[in-house]
Protein backbone atom coordinates (compact mmCIF):
# COMPACT_ATOMS: atom_id res chain seq x y z
CA UNK A 1 0.00 0.00 0.00
CA UNK A 2 1.56 3.50 -0.82
CA UNK A 3 1.90 5.83 2.07
CA UNK A 4 1.91 9.46 1.86
CA UNK A 5 4.86 10.63 2.16
CA UNK A 6 6.53 13.56 3.73
CA UNK A 7 10.00 15.61 3.66
CA UNK A 8 12.67 13.87 5.43
CA UNK A 9 15.95 16.02 5.91
CA UNK A 10 18.95 14.47 7.33
CA UNK A 11 22.87 14.88 7.54
CA UNK A 12 25.82 12.56 7.71
CA UNK A 13 27.64 12.38 11.14
CA UNK A 14 30.67 10.74 12.20
CA UNK A 15 30.06 6.41 11.69
CA UNK A 16 26.17 7.30 11.43
CA UNK A 17 23.31 9.16 10.27
CA UNK A 18 20.57 11.51 11.55
CA UNK A 19 17.50 11.94 10.01
CA UNK A 20 14.57 14.91 10.91
CA UNK A 21 10.82 14.34 9.95
CA UNK A 22 8.11 16.17 11.48
CA UNK A 23 7.98 13.74 14.72
CA UNK A 24 11.49 13.93 15.39
CA UNK A 25 14.91 13.59 15.25
CA UNK A 26 16.51 10.10 15.06
CA UNK A 27 20.21 9.68 14.69
CA UNK A 28 21.80 6.08 14.57
CA UNK A 29 25.66 5.58 14.54
CA UNK A 30 27.36 2.44 14.33
CA UNK A 31 30.37 1.30 17.11
CA UNK A 32 33.28 -0.53 16.19
CA UNK A 33 31.74 -3.59 17.84
CA UNK A 34 28.85 -3.50 15.08
CA UNK A 35 26.39 -1.91 17.40
CA UNK A 36 23.78 0.46 15.89
CA UNK A 37 23.49 3.35 19.18
CA UNK A 38 20.34 5.05 18.58
CA UNK A 39 18.43 8.27 20.06
CA UNK A 40 15.29 9.75 19.42
CA UNK A 41 14.27 13.45 20.28
CA UNK A 42 10.70 14.63 19.42
CA UNK A 43 9.80 17.65 18.20
CA UNK A 44 8.20 20.06 20.99
CA UNK A 45 4.26 20.16 20.35
CA UNK A 46 3.73 24.10 20.15
CA UNK A 47 2.17 26.35 17.74
CA UNK A 48 4.48 27.32 14.59
CA UNK A 49 6.53 30.24 14.87
CA UNK A 50 4.93 32.38 12.74
CA UNK A 51 7.91 34.43 11.03
CA UNK A 52 9.16 30.37 9.85
CA UNK A 53 5.76 30.71 7.45
CA UNK A 54 7.05 33.72 5.96
CA UNK A 55 8.79 33.59 2.53
CA UNK A 56 12.37 34.71 2.08
CA UNK A 57 12.01 35.43 6.05
CA UNK A 58 11.53 31.59 6.72
CA UNK A 59 14.90 31.10 4.86
CA UNK A 60 17.05 33.14 6.88
CA UNK A 61 16.00 31.14 10.14
CA UNK A 62 15.87 28.09 8.96
CA UNK A 63 19.63 28.89 7.73
CA UNK A 64 20.54 29.91 11.42
CA UNK A 65 18.71 27.12 13.36
CA UNK A 66 20.39 24.42 11.02
CA UNK A 67 23.69 25.77 11.48
CA UNK A 68 23.29 25.56 15.35
CA UNK A 69 21.32 22.30 15.14
CA UNK A 70 24.08 21.16 12.88
CA UNK A 71 26.68 21.43 15.45
CA UNK A 72 24.92 19.94 18.02
CA UNK A 73 23.60 17.13 16.50
CA UNK A 74 27.79 16.29 15.67
CA UNK A 75 28.20 16.56 19.60
CA UNK A 76 26.10 14.59 20.32
CA UNK A 77 26.71 11.60 17.74
CA UNK A 78 30.43 11.94 18.71
CA UNK A 79 29.05 11.27 22.60
CA UNK A 80 26.76 8.26 20.87
CA UNK A 81 30.16 6.84 19.27
CA UNK A 82 31.69 6.35 22.51
CA UNK A 83 34.17 9.17 21.69
CA UNK A 84 35.84 10.29 24.76
CA UNK A 85 35.22 13.56 25.99
CA UNK A 86 38.32 16.21 26.78
CA UNK A 87 38.96 17.63 29.68
CA UNK A 88 37.72 21.45 29.36
CA UNK A 89 40.41 23.87 29.52
CA UNK A 90 40.74 26.61 31.88
CA UNK A 91 39.51 29.23 29.33
CA UNK A 92 36.11 27.00 29.06
CA UNK A 93 36.13 26.68 32.97
CA UNK A 94 36.72 30.38 33.03
CA UNK A 95 33.94 31.48 30.62
CA UNK A 96 31.49 28.96 31.86
CA UNK A 97 31.40 30.22 35.67
CA UNK A 98 31.45 34.02 33.89
CA UNK A 99 28.61 34.02 31.28
CA UNK A 100 26.53 31.09 33.93
CA UNK A 101 26.40 28.58 31.24
CA UNK A 102 27.47 24.98 31.14
CA UNK A 103 30.50 24.19 30.40
CA UNK A 104 29.18 21.82 27.22
CA UNK A 105 27.12 24.82 26.05
CA UNK A 106 30.21 26.97 26.12
CA UNK A 107 31.96 24.90 24.04
CA UNK A 108 29.35 24.64 21.60
CA UNK A 109 29.71 27.83 21.53
CA UNK A 110 33.44 28.24 20.71
CA UNK A 111 32.88 25.75 18.00
CA UNK A 112 29.89 28.08 16.40
CA UNK A 113 31.59 30.95 16.40
CA UNK A 114 35.27 29.45 15.19
CA UNK A 115 33.38 27.90 12.33
CA UNK A 116 31.66 31.22 11.28
CA UNK A 117 34.83 32.53 11.58
CA UNK A 118 36.69 30.46 9.37
CA UNK A 119 33.40 30.56 6.81
CA UNK A 120 34.13 34.14 6.51
CA UNK A 121 37.67 34.49 6.29
CA UNK A 122 37.60 31.71 3.65
CA UNK A 123 34.31 32.43 1.48
CA UNK A 124 34.67 36.36 2.23
CA UNK A 125 37.98 37.37 3.00
CA UNK A 126 39.97 36.01 0.57
CA UNK A 127 37.77 36.27 -2.56
CA UNK A 128 37.22 40.26 -1.56
CA UNK A 129 40.76 40.38 -1.26
CA UNK A 130 41.17 39.17 -4.78
CA UNK A 131 38.21 41.49 -6.33
CA UNK A 132 40.30 44.36 -4.84
CA UNK A 133 43.68 43.49 -6.34
CA UNK A 134 41.70 43.30 -9.92
CA UNK A 135 40.15 46.54 -9.30
CA UNK A 136 43.50 47.89 -8.55
CA UNK A 137 44.31 46.32 -11.85
CA UNK A 138 42.01 48.19 -13.73
CA UNK A 139 39.02 45.40 -14.15
CA UNK A 140 35.38 47.02 -14.33
CA UNK A 141 33.18 46.56 -11.28
CA UNK A 142 31.11 44.01 -12.98
CA UNK A 143 33.95 41.81 -13.90
CA UNK A 144 35.11 42.62 -10.46
CA UNK A 145 32.44 41.68 -8.89
CA UNK A 146 31.48 38.30 -11.26
CA UNK A 147 35.69 37.01 -10.41
CA UNK A 148 35.20 37.57 -6.82
CA UNK A 149 32.09 35.35 -6.92
CA UNK A 150 33.76 32.58 -8.98
CA UNK A 151 36.70 32.68 -6.53
CA UNK A 152 34.39 31.67 -4.14
CA UNK A 153 32.79 29.27 -5.74
CA UNK A 154 36.46 27.62 -6.56
CA UNK A 155 37.65 28.01 -2.90
CA UNK A 156 34.26 25.97 -2.25
CA UNK A 157 35.08 23.30 -4.91
CA UNK A 158 38.95 23.27 -3.87
CA UNK A 159 38.11 22.82 -0.13
CA UNK A 160 35.27 20.37 -0.63
CA UNK A 161 38.05 18.60 -2.83
CA UNK A 162 40.64 18.90 -0.20
CA UNK A 163 39.01 17.72 2.82
CA UNK A 164 37.92 14.55 0.52
CA UNK A 165 41.11 12.77 0.71
CA UNK A 166 40.81 12.53 4.54
CA UNK A 167 39.68 9.10 5.72
CA UNK A 168 37.17 10.48 8.44
CA UNK A 169 35.59 12.66 5.93
CA UNK A 170 35.47 9.99 3.45
CA UNK A 171 33.15 7.86 5.15
CA UNK A 172 31.21 10.59 6.64
CA UNK A 173 30.98 11.38 2.49
CA UNK A 174 29.61 7.72 2.17
CA UNK A 175 27.13 7.97 4.93
CA UNK A 176 26.02 11.62 3.27
CA UNK A 177 25.30 9.01 0.26
CA UNK A 178 23.32 6.63 2.38
CA UNK A 179 21.24 9.48 3.68
CA UNK A 180 20.27 10.56 0.11
CA UNK A 181 19.67 6.98 -0.77
CA UNK A 182 17.12 6.05 1.32
CA UNK A 183 15.48 8.90 1.69
CA UNK A 184 14.74 8.73 -2.42
CA UNK A 185 14.01 4.73 -1.30
CA UNK A 186 11.25 6.46 0.97
CA UNK A 187 10.00 8.88 -1.49
CA UNK A 188 9.53 6.52 -3.84
CA UNK A 189 7.49 4.12 -1.97
CA UNK A 190 9.83 1.25 -1.62
CA UNK A 191 10.66 -0.68 1.37
CA UNK A 192 13.20 0.42 3.16
CA UNK A 193 16.22 -2.23 3.37
CA UNK A 194 19.82 -1.48 2.08
CA UNK A 195 19.45 -3.65 -0.85
CA UNK A 196 16.44 -1.25 -2.11
CA UNK A 197 18.11 1.95 -0.98
CA UNK A 198 21.83 1.32 -2.84
CA UNK A 199 19.43 1.17 -5.99
CA UNK A 200 18.75 4.90 -5.88
CA UNK A 201 20.78 7.92 -6.63
CA UNK A 202 22.85 9.26 -4.15
CA UNK A 203 22.32 13.11 -5.77
CA UNK A 204 19.07 14.98 -3.87
CA UNK A 205 17.62 18.13 -5.09
CA UNK A 206 17.23 19.04 -1.42
CA UNK A 207 20.61 18.44 -0.29
CA UNK A 208 22.43 21.28 1.64
CA UNK A 209 25.15 21.23 -1.11
CA UNK A 210 22.78 22.39 -3.72
CA UNK A 211 21.86 25.24 -1.57
CA UNK A 212 24.97 25.95 -0.76
CA UNK A 213 25.97 26.61 -4.20
CA UNK A 214 22.73 28.85 -4.62
CA UNK A 215 23.60 31.12 -2.08
CA UNK A 216 26.82 31.38 -3.51
CA UNK A 217 25.06 31.98 -7.08
CA UNK A 218 22.22 34.20 -6.04
CA UNK A 219 25.21 36.11 -4.18
CA UNK A 220 26.87 37.26 -7.06
CA UNK A 221 23.67 38.64 -8.30
CA UNK A 222 22.86 40.79 -5.28
CA UNK A 223 26.62 41.67 -4.29
CA UNK A 224 26.59 42.64 -8.53
CA UNK A 225 23.02 44.73 -8.27
CA UNK A 226 23.65 46.34 -4.79
CA UNK A 227 26.57 45.41 -2.95
CA UNK A 228 29.18 48.54 -2.41
CA UNK A 229 31.56 48.94 -5.52
CA UNK A 230 33.69 51.05 -3.94
CA UNK A 231 37.80 51.02 -3.32
CA UNK A 232 37.62 50.49 0.71
CA UNK A 233 38.39 46.58 1.37
CA UNK A 234 36.53 46.80 4.86
CA UNK A 235 33.52 48.09 3.17
CA UNK A 236 33.04 45.97 0.50
CA UNK A 237 33.19 43.27 3.30
CA UNK A 238 30.58 44.64 5.60
CA UNK A 239 28.59 44.74 2.78
CA UNK A 240 28.78 41.58 1.32
CA UNK A 241 28.14 39.82 5.28
CA UNK A 242 25.36 42.34 5.59
CA UNK A 243 23.51 40.90 2.50
CA UNK A 244 24.00 37.49 3.41
CA UNK A 245 20.34 37.64 4.99
CA UNK A 246 19.01 38.48 2.06
CA UNK A 247 20.48 36.17 -0.07
CA UNK A 248 19.97 33.16 2.31
CA UNK A 249 15.89 34.00 2.44
CA UNK A 250 16.02 34.20 -1.48
CA UNK A 251 18.08 31.12 -1.85
CA UNK A 252 16.18 28.85 0.56
CA UNK A 253 12.86 30.06 -1.77
CA UNK A 254 14.85 28.96 -5.02
CA UNK A 255 16.16 25.59 -3.47
CA UNK A 256 12.57 24.88 -2.35
CA UNK A 257 10.67 25.66 -5.43
CA UNK A 258 13.87 23.25 -7.12
CA UNK A 259 13.23 20.78 -5.25
CA UNK A 260 9.62 19.97 -5.95
CA UNK A 261 9.47 20.80 -9.87
CA UNK A 262 9.02 18.67 -12.09
CA UNK A 263 9.38 20.72 -14.84
CA UNK A 264 12.17 20.65 -17.85
CA UNK A 265 13.44 24.39 -16.32
CA UNK A 266 13.89 22.80 -12.79
CA UNK A 267 15.77 19.94 -14.05
CA UNK A 268 18.61 22.11 -15.58
CA UNK A 269 18.91 24.49 -12.81
CA UNK A 270 19.18 21.71 -10.37
CA UNK A 271 21.59 20.11 -12.25
CA UNK A 272 25.08 22.10 -10.99
CA UNK A 273 23.91 21.60 -7.51
CA UNK A 274 23.27 17.64 -7.66
CA UNK A 275 26.62 17.81 -9.94
CA UNK A 276 28.48 19.46 -7.02
CA UNK A 277 27.25 16.79 -4.39
CA UNK A 278 29.71 14.21 -6.30
CA UNK A 279 32.37 16.00 -4.10
CA UNK A 280 30.07 15.61 -0.98
CA UNK A 281 28.91 12.35 -1.32
CA UNK A 282 30.22 8.80 -2.18
CA UNK A 283 28.46 5.53 -2.35
CA UNK A 284 27.83 4.02 0.58
CA UNK A 285 28.39 0.43 1.73
CA UNK A 286 25.02 -1.74 3.00
CA UNK A 287 25.81 -1.51 6.67
CA UNK A 288 26.15 2.76 6.10
CA UNK A 289 22.44 2.04 4.97
CA UNK A 290 21.36 0.26 7.47
CA UNK A 291 22.12 3.20 9.59
CA UNK A 292 20.46 5.71 7.53
CA UNK A 293 17.32 3.60 7.41
CA UNK A 294 17.41 3.18 11.41
CA UNK A 295 17.84 6.97 11.64
CA UNK A 296 14.74 7.29 9.27
CA UNK A 297 12.80 4.52 11.10
CA UNK A 298 13.65 6.26 14.70
CA UNK A 299 12.84 10.03 13.52
CA UNK A 300 9.24 8.90 12.02
CA UNK A 301 8.12 5.95 14.90
CA UNK A 302 10.58 6.97 17.61
CA UNK A 303 12.58 4.79 19.99
CA UNK A 304 12.17 0.73 19.44
CA UNK A 305 10.74 -0.91 22.02
CA UNK A 306 14.65 -2.23 23.71
CA UNK A 307 16.20 -1.25 27.27
CA UNK A 308 17.76 2.22 26.93
CA UNK A 309 21.18 2.99 28.94
CA UNK A 310 21.22 5.87 31.31
CA UNK A 311 21.77 8.42 28.15
CA UNK A 312 18.38 7.23 26.84
CA UNK A 313 20.44 5.62 24.11
CA UNK A 314 19.18 2.04 22.64
CA UNK A 315 21.43 -0.53 20.97
CA UNK A 316 20.47 -2.35 17.80
CA UNK A 317 21.92 -5.69 15.93
CA UNK A 318 20.32 -4.57 12.47
CA UNK A 319 18.28 -2.26 10.83
CA UNK A 320 14.92 -4.66 10.68
CA UNK A 321 14.78 -3.83 15.02
CA UNK A 322 14.16 -0.05 14.52
CA UNK A 323 10.86 -1.12 12.02
CA UNK A 324 7.22 -0.25 13.58
CA UNK A 325 5.82 -3.02 15.59
CA UNK A 326 8.73 -4.98 15.83
CA UNK A 327 9.02 -7.73 18.43
CA UNK A 328 12.32 -8.96 20.03
CA UNK A 329 12.24 -12.66 20.20
CA UNK A 330 13.73 -13.24 23.59
CA UNK A 331 14.37 -11.03 26.80
CA UNK A 332 17.99 -11.79 25.93
CA UNK A 333 17.77 -9.71 22.67
CA UNK A 334 15.80 -6.56 23.85
CA UNK A 335 17.76 -6.58 27.03
CA UNK A 336 20.69 -6.02 24.88
CA UNK A 337 22.71 -3.63 27.02
CA UNK A 338 25.45 -5.94 28.44
CA UNK A 339 27.86 -2.81 30.01
CA UNK A 340 31.37 -4.66 28.57
CA UNK A 341 29.87 -4.50 24.75
CA UNK A 342 28.57 -1.05 25.00
CA UNK A 343 31.90 0.30 26.38
CA UNK A 344 33.91 -1.30 23.78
Amino acid sequence: MERKCVDIGGQAVMEGVMMKSPKGIGIAVRRPNNKIVVSFQENPQKTENKWKQIPFIRGVINFASMMVMGIKILDKSSNMLGNIEETPSKFEIWLSKTLGKSVDKVVLGIALVLAIVFSVFLFFMIPEGAAMLLRSAGMSRIVVDLCSGLVRILVLMGYMYAISFANDVKRTFMYHGAEHKTVYCYENNQELTPENAQQFSRLHPRCGTSFILIVFTISIVLFTLVGYHGSSYLLRLISRLALMPVVAGVSYEILKGLAHSTGKLAKILRYPGLKLQLLTTKEPTLDMLECAIVAMNVSMHGLPNAKKDAQGYVYLDNYKQSEPGYVFETSEESQNLDNSDINE
